[in-house]
C-alpha cells in the first residue's frame, strides 16, 4: 500500500465512509481514525497499530450535543467540565449505549468521548457525520506523533492517507476523566491540568487519581498501561542528570539528554534537548514528543531525562516519562551495573 499525504478533508471523509482508516490531526497528537460504528474498521485500527484489544479507544465527536446519541447518562460534573473545556483536550468516560460496539470500549461499559478543537478535525467530523474512534497514529507503545513525519515513521505503507494539519499545538494527549458519585476520577493526566479541573468544578466535588493498570489487563481508560510512549532507545529518568551522565560517559556510551529549561554540561548541543528555555510548561509539552523522536533517531545508547517540576502540565509530562522509561528499566539498570 502507498500512503498518501495531503490536506483534502473530502478525500479523508470518503475513505472513512468506505470503512478505511486515516491518520488525522488534533490539537493533542495525530490520531488513527475509523468509523467508530463499523467494527471491521475499528479492528483495522487495532491491527495497524498492533494494539491489544483490551486497550479501549477514544471516540471523537464534533459537538457536545452529539454525546447523548452514544451514552446513557452525563453526570452534572461531566456537564460542567465539558462546558469549560470542550471542544478541547478533555476526554470524558461515560456509560455507553448499545450503538457503541464493544470493540471500541474493550468490552467495558463506559465509552471515552472527546470533542477535538483542531479546525481540520472539526471539519472532518462534520463532513462524515459519524463518531470517529482515533487512538494515536503510531505503533502500540511507541512515541506519540505530533507531526506528519512522525506518523510516516510508524505507519507509512500501512494506511492509505495522512491528513496533514501541521504540528499539534498542545503536544500531549487529552486528560481522561471519569465520574463516580460526587467524585471526578483522573484516569490519564494530560493537556488539561488537575488544577484547571478543580477550578472548574463546584465546591464539594472531589478529584482523585486512578492512572495505572497492568499491560495484560483491560484498562479502564486509554493511556493507563504501565509502559507506553516509548522510544526504541533505552530511556533513563532521573533526579540527578549530571551523576547519570558521568556514569555513562565513563563507559563510553553515546548519550542524549532532555531537560526542562537549561542545558546539561558536557553533552554536545546536537544531542540534548531543552524543552523550554523560558520555563514555559505549554512550550515544553508542545516540544516533548518531537524531542523524543529526534533523539531516538540518533543511534544513541541511552536518552537521559530529568523530571520536570511536578505541577500543572509538568505532572502530565512526568507521567509520560515514567511510562516511557518503564519499557527499558531492566535494560538500563544492566547497562549501569
Amino acid at each position: 500500500m502507498v500512503t498518501e499525504t495531503g490536506n483534502s478533508i473530502i478525500h479523508a471523509a470518503v475513505l472513512l465512509l468506505k470503512g478505511e482508516i486515516v491518520a488525522i490531526p488534533t490539537e493533542t497528537v495525530y490520531g488513527l481514525a475509523a468509523n467508530a460504528l463499523n467494527e471491521d474498521a475499528v479492528s483495522a485500527v487495532y491491527i495497524a497499530k498492533e494494539r491489544p484489544y483490551h486497550n479501549p479507544l477514544i471516540v471523537h465527536l464534533h459537538s457536545i450535543k452529539e454525546i447523548e446519541k452514544y451514552v446513557t447518562d452525563v453526570p452534572p460534573a461531566a456537564h460542567t467540565l465539558l462546558k469549560a473545556f470542550a471542544p478541547g483536550p478533555l476526554t470524558v468516560l461515560l456509560p455507553k449505549k448499545d450503538i457503541v460496539p464493544d470493540i471500541v470500549t474493550a468490552g467495558l461499559p463506559h465509552v471515552a468521548i472527546r470533542i477535538p478543537a483542531h479546525p481540520i478535525a472539526q471539519a472532518l467530523l462534520k463532513a462524515v457525520n459519524l463518531p470517529l474512534a482515533a487512538p494515536s497514529a503510531n505503533r502500540f507503545s511507541g512515541i506519540s506523533p505530533t507531526s506528519v513525519q512522525h506518523v510516516q515513521k510508524h505507519l507509512d505503507g500501512i494506511i492509505p492517507y495522512i491528513l496533514d494539519g501541521g504540528m499539534c499545538d498542545d503536544g500531549i494527549e487529552s486528560t481522561v476523566v471519569g465520574f463516580e458519585n460526587n467524585t471526578v476520577v483522573i484516569y490519564r493526566q494530560g493537556a488539561i491540568t488537575e488544577e484547571q479541573i478543580k477550578t472548574a468544578l463546584r465546591d464539594g466535588v472531589r478529584v482523585v487519581h486512578k492512572t495505572k493498570t497492568e499491560n495484560n489487563i483491560a484498562a479502564a481508560a486509554p493511556g493507563m498501561l504501565h509502559h507506553h510512549y516509548s522510544p526504541d532507545t533505552p530511556l533513563l529518568l532521573t533526579d540527578n542528570i549530571h551523576h547519570c551522565i558521568a556514569q555513562y560517559e565513563n563507559e563510553g556510551k553515546k548519550i542524549g539528554t532532555i531537560r526542562f529549561d537549561n542545558i546539561a554540561k558536557g553533552i554536545p548541543l546536537s544531542k540534548q534537548i531543552v524543552l523550554s528555555a523560558k520555563g514555559n510548561m505549554r512550550e515544553a509539552a508542545r516540544n516533548f514528543y518531537a524531542s523524543l523522536h529526534y533523539l531516538d533517531e540518533m543511534g544513541l545508547d541511552v536518552i537521559i531525562c530529568e523530571y520536570l517540576p511536578d505541577y500543572g502540565l509538568g505532572k502530565a509530562i512526568n507521567d509520560r516519562l515514567k511510562r516511557a522509561a518503564a519499557k527499558h528499566t531492566a535494560q538500563v539498570v544492566q547497562v549501569m551495573a
